[in-house]
């Protein structure tokens, strides 16, 4: 993480790595996989917005969900945010809703929810991914980056072709927002590369990989649409530099979702913290929502 995309150039990134930025052991995970876990369990039990903001206070308090016990790389508007639920802030309301707020803290932690949303239609599938965007960014510019995410996701949980999903998740998209009072005309034109579905075609230099919500969407897209499988994916992000973590994330959800857990390498998975917890939580919430 924060290394430049040139030094990565000099010297990529392979395989599993430690003592990097955070000065962590290899197959430790950030705060985007700990808030992922957290949604996740929740979803286990009964949809509820109160015991999941509870579970991300507990996670910043009292390292719930971390790998070692301690906490690191909390986003400022995702600390903002629990400082706000810690105070008795409705979950819907505790995240920041100004321009600047918009930092990729909720898309990083949201592919758990499309188990719940995928039975829902669209209109409720994008109220429900609004409610759980906005326990740390409730700007409608995060709560549509989460929402196109899902919805290309689910395209491919219904077992679409790569390019095929994410063209047919945009037609949906831009349809509900010309016939829905979702989004506005100007917040829509942030979405200018993505949405008419020109991601694949980009260069990459002209792909960002820092912390902006959409700077990581199209990162990630473009990383997924340009490569052959889940380890050459993940890496061609990890290797644009910046926001790495975040970015490996976002893209390996997608991955993950198209050519299934068993393609990640075993060396990786045999790193892993915590495996056999993660394991566990993957299958309590296949049980649930599966």
């Amino acid at each position: 993480e924060f290394q430049t995309r040139k030094s990565l150039q000099d010297d990529p990134v392979t395989s599993m790595r430690g003592y990097g930025s955070h000065h962590q052991p290899p197959g430790t995970w950030s705060d985007d996989s700990a808030l992922t876990f957290c949604l996740a369990e929740m979803l286990c039990g009964k949809y509820d917005l109160d015991n999941l903001a509870q579970r991300f206070v507990n996670w910043e308090h009292h390292a719930y969900w971390t790998p070692h016990g301690s906490v690191f790389d909390e986003g400022i508007a995702t600390s903002a945010a629990i400082h706000r639920l810690v105070a008795g802030v409705s979950p819907v309301q505790a995240g920041g809703n100004e321009e600047g707020s918009n930092g990729n803290g909720s898309l990083m932690r949201i592919l758990p929810l499309l188990f719940f949303v995928k039975r829902f239609n669209i209109d409720k599938r994008f109220q429900i991914t609004k409610d759980v965007s906005s326990l740390t960014h409730r700007h409608i510019r995060s709560v549509l980056a989460c929402f196109i995410y899902l919805e290309i996701a689910m395209e491919l949980l219904s077992g679409k072709e790569k390019r095929a999903a994410y063209q047919s998740a945009c037609v949906t998209i831009r349809t509900f927002l010309d016939e829905t009072a979702s989004c506005t005309e100007e917040e829509r034109a942030y979405f200018f590369r993505i949405l008419p579905g020109a991601v694949f075609d980009l260069k990459e230099e002209d792909v960002h990989s820092g912390g902006y919500v959409i700077h990581t969407l199209e990162a990630s897209i473009w990383c997924f649409l340009n490569t052959r499988n889940y380890a050459e994916a993940v890496l061609k992000a990890v290797n644009l530099g910046g926001d790495s973590d975040t970015t490996g994330a976002v893209t390996g959800g997608l991955a993950g979702l198209f050519y299934g857990w068993q393609t990640i390498p075993e060396e990786w998975l045999r790193m892993l913290v915590r495996k056999d917890d993660i394991e566990d939580l993957g299958r309590r919430l296949g049980k649930k929502l599966g």
